[in-house]
């Protein structure tokens, strides 16, 4: 072997660092060791401050004591450097992260030196002009003496044990994992830096399990058998290498090529980046296991495995000493065979030793069981092959065998397991294992977790049959399962307290976070220790059972049987596994089994309630969680709703971009997320992912532009999977593609190899899944990811491949439109997909034949790079809320549940976000209205003060621009600045408009109702002149009169009655000419027009003592009103089975519901008639009533031509008097602002009392002022007390709607307000009157609840608001006094001067009109200006006292603002059970109508057809089921699955089937059972016999369900 140049050098590249003279120590130095001392460490190494130089140069050194964990990586974090060269101070960072990547080029990664001293190299050979000769001498120098003063470059190994030492025991042992990935050897015996204590890091390698194939001969043939298990636990032989001495040869070197001669599994002096000085790999014993494939080229038929001991081995006597004791053979570099301590002692070792002697030349020879080789004038693949087949021959014969787990009993060393919360944890979790012990899994499933078993399965389903009824019977069958489920909830909770939960839930209660984790790691470890939990002999035989079937395809034989074998084997296969994921699994379902009963049962387990989150603590801290049980295929909601709600309740509702992957089982999807993020996802051969697993991922502060703060990853079984070929179908596939394709803001598909054809089956499910999404309105994004691809950088290969796949997708496409109906034929149409960059290509895995080959370098490479794209995609993405994708999940699964996804999804993330939307807009156009009727308000009070004779819209437009401007920015503002912008975007125009179409319609209505007022002031204007001249005369006369008798009488009695007989000829003389207004006789207008119209006085009488038509639309049976047609009588003649069939059928369902809508019509058309007549203006007349009656009549004519029924008389007779019943209250109110507004004898005769107050005052001889004052006081008593009442009116109104909850939301909060009530009540008419007439009961509701507020739970809020509006009007009415006085003093003006300007100044505030006539002589305003006061504060007194009826009275009334403003909605009723569209938008098109929960179809009185049996099924059953209805659209039978195909009426209604449904309506049925029965006319029996489980609820469940 050739020494050459490296003959000095040491052994794995450099001198051996250890033992450096204390006295070349820095300052720096010394002062580093005098920390460590301080440390608490007894500092034996004289080059400790050498270990912390070297920590500064890696920025390592806080990290020694602080160490680094695995949540410091396992994070969001930039991406790593692929550049030539890192820096020292990122090097440590690089290394780590490149490994986690599987890249094992970290271990080579190029360091350029900080210092600028490492700079200086060429300079060093390039002289300055000014150099002397003698400078030139330096050419001569060595290359050592030139680097002498320069510092050397760092030891790629030193990085290595640099960042071990830097790092936490549990990013250890993730480290540790990933060297044995990529084929490294592993630290077994360590040196502590600063003690020089050996510790074993035995901890390290417990998650290593190692695969391999042992070859023996049995019978002259070869038997080969496959292995796997964890390398704790594996037996195998140990072949310790040392070196004593320096040698010329590499001894790492010579052993790579005896383990795997492509790759350098031990690091030596030829790796890249190699230095002549390394420091802390002296001393340290690495191991490495070679494993078999089972070939005939295997260098050794067993596992084994090697032990190198770096340095020189007669330093390291300890070290030297366990491995001699622990070795199967031993193989010792020496440079010449001399007697001496450390040669005398192996040679009296019993075990086999091998020496290598480098100043010899022999072949092997072997001597008392001990071996020896030359090397000199030998290559290095000779002394490998002759070496190999030495070692192969020793470890043919009985040998000593090694096992790793007996490192821990080695003395003198210290092994990390020894810590105190380690072995404390590994006790919890043995006590585990030890009652599982010698129990076979599927007996330890049966015994300790039988709430995931044949329960929880059977609870499944279950479950999905709730969703695929089809009996005849729907309700009762669905009631019968329920109860079928409920009990299996019954029994899950007492099969739940197993000693092994009940240990496992104990532990992970009582430990903190970080023991936490040792616990479930232990506890995974021992699980898997368990001698029944190997798969690999399941394994082999479903291999061969598969093998063979295929065998039988290809001759075309029957498979029947084996496939009979093979789901056998795939059942043990099932059961046969046990980890972790089955315990969190039975924390879900005892959780859902206890969570779900109403009345908790007396079970062993008391915490269930904790054990979200408990799971939500190891969620965030990054242990993968189960969201779809693999084995049962099911999401357990309620489970991973809790789990996530306390996700929410940890973190806040934080948002999070979820990624997911999809494809086909073993295709390495778990190994890519795993080497991406630094995940745990299964992956070994036995223990493939099942359903679907979530692990959270926090964004690092470098990646804070980001706008979400996790990343939640979501790895899924594959499609596809073997083990579920014979049982399961397509339909597991489709389910699981829909539900992650639908999570994911991401999904990765992950494709084996490159022909698009063997992949078929899998893009058809997965563009299935996409175009589902599509027609649901979700927009995920994908990326399809081919792995192990040969030839990744071909680029016109890779252009074909795109090509290709791009048509097979448009192809699958084109097939998945038919079956999801849909009009797509591309890829491109139903998601936004870029072939050229949304398709990426990874090169093969392993760089090699495993379990030998190391992982590919070109696939770490394209991991990181798919990594950065992965995240380039998500910088543009604002994520999820946490609260979000826990609705999500909900409404995927649910809809999943169901045969048609589409149809059945319901997206209640986007209608929470809707519903938010119309609260929103609700308050902005209350703050519309609120400011409309203020300017009303002020207009009003303007015209009928005379100063404003018209109002246009320009007008009212201006007054409003700014409250408008203002509440349109708000809404932009919503839309825009909403973290659920996405979701709102679709709606923002339409809400735009529509805000605009109500501010416009707001200005028409006040417009119009300004107009009235106008038309009615000038109506009244020869009444308004009159009173003014009236008013002027009574005033002239009582002056007169109190002149007349001044001084001759101070009897009130006399004075009274002198006034009161001058008074009547008053009347008398000024009303001359003038006719009193009677009041008006309806009723027997009523009876004169019916007469009129032909109707027999007998019907009219017998329709007035039913008074049956005040109820006339809510009457459950119209029967009693038809009749059969003449033309159907004639048919009576063919049959009695004719005839009882007419009896039988009577009206149908939807003849009663058209007959309901008729009358409906009829009234609505009959009061716009009727409000369109301007009886306030011109008074009553009867033929209002007349043209009401007459329409109404012709309306029956023509709705009863089109009918295959007749109405009776009757019917006419009860809808004409139901008309003026409604028509009535109207017509008196308006009919009474008629009168007060025309009738002179009635106004004068409300003056008298003021005018004698006037009388009284003159004869006392008051002055001008005072009775002027009086007279200004007395009109703004009444003006002040309206004033007051209206503002009080309208501040009430927004003080109620911002308080109360039923009022502050949206239309469906006002819903379950209704719904409370009337179960409060229990009042069946008002249900009834509900059902029928929702908008008539929501507004006596509405009315009910105004009164409530003000005359009994909040009266004295309302009290305060009318004094606050009393103080307020007050204020500007002695504003208005001060004004006018001031101006009249100012410009001394005379009354009427200040008359004009007071009234100028109040001609908004209140209606104030008075002539100043009779008071010219008044020239003392302050004194006006003072009595006036007085009486303004009498009048407030008497205001703050004002009953809080009258404002009930106003003009303005506060439950008319609020019906105005709440009932301004959507009122459409679903056509099936009679449920209210909730929508806030009167007009929302094209927006469905939607309930959140429907009714049984007999609240509305259903039944079957041709029976007398109630129908009880909610519609939400129907539409999921096979049965048919009859259309009032079309008049024949249609599918309810097919109910937008009904008409019109169906067409715009979203019906999803739910199984969710509310359990208050069910409690209606059951309380008013009886009182259904007889309104309606048909029994609840038969197919309509109320299910029991639906008497269970009771009212107070009822009310809490709406909620």
């Amino acid at each position: 072997m050739e020494g050459g140049r490296h003959g000095n050098r040491a052994e794995g590249g450099g001198e051996r660092g250890r033992g450096s003279d204390p006295s070349r120590l820095t300052p720096h130095d010394k002062g580093v060791t005098d920390k460590l001392m301080l440390s608490g460490k007894n500092v034996k190494n004289q080059d400790a401050g050498t270990f912390e130089t070297l920590l500064c140069r890696l920025q390592l050194e806080d990290k020694y004591q602080q160490k680094w964990t695995r949540e410091d990586f396992m994070k969001i974090l930039p991406p790593v450097s692929q550049s030539q060269e890192t820096c020292e101070k990122d090097v440590a960072h690089a290394f780590l992260q490149r490994l986690l990547l599987l890249d094992y080029r970290a271990r080579y990664i190029p360091v350029r030196q900080d210092s600028a001293e490492g700079t200086q190299t060429d300079s060093v050979l390039e002289p300055d002009e000014d150099e002397t000769q003698d400078d030139l001498d330096l050419f001569f120098n060595t290359e050592e003496e030139l680097n002498e003063s320069k510092r050397s470059g760092i030891h790629p190994m030193d990085v290595q044990m640099a960042v071990f030492h830097c790092s936490d025991n549990f990013l250890k042992q993730t480290m540790i994992t990933k060297l044995s990935q990529c084929q490294f050897a592993l630290p077994l015996l360590v040196p502590d830096p600063v003690t020089m204590d050996i510790e074993c890091p035995l901890w390290t390698f417990r998650p290593i399990k190692k695969t391999w194939k042992t070859t023996q001969t049995r019978d002259n043939s070869s038997v080969i058998t496959m292995k796997s298990m964890s390398i704790c636990q594996a037996e195998t032989p140990l072949v310790s290498v040392f070196r004593l001495g320096s040698l010329p040869l590499s001894k790492s070197q010579l052993m790579n090529t005896l383990i795997n001669n492509r790759h350098s599994t031990f690091f030596h002096r030829e790796c890249p980046g190699s230095t002549k000085s390394r420091h802390l790999m002296e001393g340290v014993a690495e191991i490495a296991w070679y494993c078999p494939a089972g070939k005939p080229n295997d260098a050794f038929s067993d596992c084994t495995a090697f032990c190198n001991l770096h340095g020189d081995a007669m330093l390291y006597k300890q070290q030297r000493e366990i491995l001699t004791a622990k070795s199967s053979v031993i193989v010792v570099f020496v440079p010449t065979l001399k007697k001496g301590n450390t040669i005398s002692e192996l040679l009296n070792s019993e075990k086999p030793v091998i020496f290598l002697i480098a100043d010899e030349t022999c072949d092997v020879k072997k001597i008392q069981g001990k071996y020896k080789m030359g090397l000199k004038g030998k290559n290095q693949a000779a002394i490998s092959e002759e070496l190999q087949r030495t070692i192969c021959s020793i470890l043919s014969k009985p040998r000593y065998l090694f096992k790793l787990e007996t490192m821990a009993d080695v003395p003198g060393i210290t092994v990390d397991e020894e810590e105190e919360i380690c072995q404390k944890t590994k006790s919890a979790a043995m006590e585990i294992q030890q009652s599982l012990q010698g129990m076979d899994v599927a007996k330890i499933k049966d015994d300790f977790l039988s709430c995931q078993g044949e329960l929880w399965h059977k609870w499944c389903s279950t479950n999905k049959e709730l969703y695929n009824l089809r009996g005849s019977q729907i309700e009762m069958e669905r009631s019968e399962k329920q109860e079928k489920m409920d009990k299996i909830r019954e029994d899950q909770c007492i099969a739940s307290g197993s000693k092994l939960m009940i240990k496992f839930i104990k532990s992970l209660s009582l430990f903190k976070s970080k023991d936490k984790e040792y616990f479930l790691k232990w506890t995974q470890i021992l699980i898997d220790a368990l001698p029944k939990n190997d798969l690999t002999p399941i394994l082999k035989l479903y291999d061969d059972k598969w093998t063979e079937i295929l065998t039988l395809k290809e001759k075309k034989q029957n498979t029947h049987v084996k496939q009979k074998e093979l789901d056998e084997l795939s059942k043990q296969l099932q059961s046969a596994t046990f980890g972790l994921e089955h315990i969190f699994r039975e924390m879900g379902q005892i959780y859902e089994a206890h969570a779900s009963l109403e009345s908790p049962l007396r079970t062993p387990v008391r915490n269930w309630s904790q054990y979200p989150e408990l799971a939500a603590e190891l969620l965030i801290s990054g242990h993968p969680m189960e969201l779809m049980d693999g084995d049962a295929g099911h999401v357990p909601l309620t489970w991973i709703s809790s789990l996530l709600e306390e996700v929410v309740k940890k973190l806040g509702d934080r948002r999070i971009f979820v990624l997911s992957v999809l494809g086909v089982q073993s295709s390495g999807k778990s190994t890519m997320l795993n080497a991406m993020f630094g995940l745990e996802f299964a992956v070994s051969s036995g223990r493939c992912t099942k359903g679907a697993f979530m692990q959270l991922l926090k964004v690092s502060e470098e990646k804070r532009h980001f706008k979400f703060d996790y990343v939640l990853v979501v790895d899924t079984e594959g499609l596809r999977a073997l083990e579920l070929a014979g049982s399961a179908t397509l339909k597991h596939d489709n389910e699981l593609a829909t539900f992650v394709v639908g999570l994911g803001d991401l999904t990765l598909i992950n494709i084996f190899g490159e022909n698009p054809a063997d992949m078929q089956d899998v893009l058809q499910i997965v563009v299935q899944a996409f175009m589902r999404m599509k027609k649901v309105n979700l927009s995920p994004s994908c990326v399809f990811v081919h792995q192990n691809v040969t030839d990744i950088s071909a680029v016109e290969k890779n252009m074909d491949g795109k090509r290709r796949l791009l048509e097979k997708l448009d192809q699958m496409v084109q097939l998945a439109a038919k079956e999801e109906v849909c009009s797509a034929e591309r890829f491109s149409d139903i998601i936004a997909f870029n072939v050229q960059e949304d398709v990426k290509y990874f090169a093969q895995l392993w760089e090699g034949s495993p379990p030998m080959a190391p992982p590919n370098p070109g696939y770490s490479e394209s991991i990181q790079e798919l990594k950065n794209f992965i995240l380039s995609k998500a910088s543009q993405s604002d994520g999820t809320k946490l609260s979000d994708f826990r609705r999500k999940v909900q409404d995927l699964w649910q809809a999943l549940l169901n045969e048609n996804f589409v149809f059945s999804f319901k997206n209640t993330l986007e209608i929470a976000v809707y519903r938010k939307l119309e609260v929103k807009y609700a308050d902005l156009t209350w703050t519309l209205r609120n400011n409309m009727l203020t300017i009303e308000n002020q207009y009003y009070y303007e015209i009928k003060n005379g100063t404003l004779k018209s109002v246009q819209l320009k007008d009212l437009y201006e007054k409003t621009k700014e409250t408008f401007a203002k509440a349109q920015t708000d809404l932009t503002s919503y839309f825009e600045d909403n973290t659920d912008k996405e979701i709102l975007a679709q709606w923002q125009g339409r809400f735009k408009s529509k805000i605009k179409d109500v501010y416009d319609d707001q200005v028409k209505v006040v417009k119009n109702r300004l107009d009235k007022v106008i038309q009615q002031k000038e109506a009244c204007k020869k009444l308004d002149d009159k009173k003014a001249d009236f008013e002027d005369k009574l005033m002239q006369k009582s002056r007169e009169l109190a002149k007349q008798l001044k001084g001759k009488t101070d009897d009130e009695r006399e004075l009274q009655g002198q006034f009161n007989s001058e008074w009547r000829h008053w009347v008398k003389e000024l009303t001359r000419g003038t006719k009193p207004i009677d009041e008006i006789s309806l009723e027997n207008d009523k009876t004169e027009i019916l007469l009129e119209l032909g109707i027999e006085w007998s019907f009219i009488e017998e329709s007035n003592r039913r008074y049956n038509f005040k109820k006339m639309p809510a009457i459950g049976n119209y029967d009693q009103y038809a009749s059969i047609k003449k033309q159907d009588r004639n048919v009576l003649q063919r049959g009695a089975d004719h005839v009882r069939n007419l009896f039988t059928s009577s009206l149908s369902h939807q003849d009663q519901e058209l007959i309901r809508s008729f009358i409906n019509e009829v009234e609505q058309k009959s009061l716009i008639t009727l409000k369109s007549k301007p009886v306030a203006i011109t008074g009553y007349n009867p033929t209002y009533l007349q043209e009401l009656a007459k329409n109404a009549k012709d309306a029956v004519a023509e709705f009863e031509s089109k009918q295959k029924y007749a109405l009776k008389k009757e019917f006419t007779v009860d809808l004409l008097h139901y008309v003026f019943a409604r028509a009535e209250p109207w017509l008196l109110n308006e009919h009474k602002t008629f009168k007060a507004n025309n009738d002179a004898q009635a106004y004068i005769d409300g003056k008298k009392a003021h005018y004698y107050n006037i009388f009284k005052m003159c004869c006392k001889d008051s002055s001008s002022a005072i009775v002027f004052a009086a007279e200004i006081c007395d009109k703004l008593k009444t003006s002040m007390s309206e004033a007051v009442c209206n503002n009080t009116a309208r501040a009430l109104a927004s003080e109620i709607k911002n308080s109360s909850p039923a009022f502050s939301g949206n239309r469906e909060d006002l819903e379950n307000h209704v719904l409370k009530s009337l179960a409060e009540n229990e009042n069946f008419d008002s249900f009834i009157t509900y059902i029928k007439q929702p908008r008539k009961h929501v507004e006596n509701f509405i009315k009910e609840r105004v009164q409530k507020y003000i005359f009994q739970e909040n009266t004295a809020i309302a009290s305060e608001i009318l004094e606050q509006n009393v103080d307020d009007l007050k204020d500007s009415v002695n504003q208005a006094l001060f004004g006018a006085t001031k101006r009249v003093k100012t410009q001394r003006g005379k009354i009427d001067m200040w008359l004009e300007e007071f009234t100028n100044l109040l001609k908004d505030k209140l209606v104030f009109t008075m002539s100043s006539q009779n008071f010219s002589d008044i020239n003392v305003f302050d004194f006006l200006k003072e009595e006036i006061s007085k009486g303004i504060e009498s009048i407030t007194q008497e205001l703050h006292s004002l009953p809080l009826d009258k404002i009930m009275n106003s003009r303005m009334k506060p439950d008319e603002i609020l019906i105005d403003q709440l009932c301004s909605c959507c009122w459409v009723t679903c056509p099936f059970c009679s449920a209210i569209c909730t929508n806030t938008l009167e007009d929302h098109s094209p927006e469905d109508h939607r309930v959140p929960f429907h009714r049984s179809t007999a609240v509305r009185g259903m039944y079957y057809h041709k029976t007398d049996e109630m129908a009880i099924e909610f519609c939400t059953s129907d539409v999921a089921s096979d049965r048919t209805f009859r259309s009032k659209d079309l008049d024949k039978f249609i599918p309810y699955k097919s109910y937008r195909t009904a008409g019109p009426t169906y067409a715009n209604w979203s019906i999803t089937p739910d199984n969710s449904m509310l359990p208050y309506w069910k409690w209606f049925v059951c309380q008013f059972d009886k009182d259904l029965e007889k309104h309606y006319g048909y029994k609840f029996k038969g197919h309509g016999e109320i299910p029991s489980e639906w008497r269970k609820y009771t009212k107070e469940q009822a009310i809490k369900s709406l909620w």
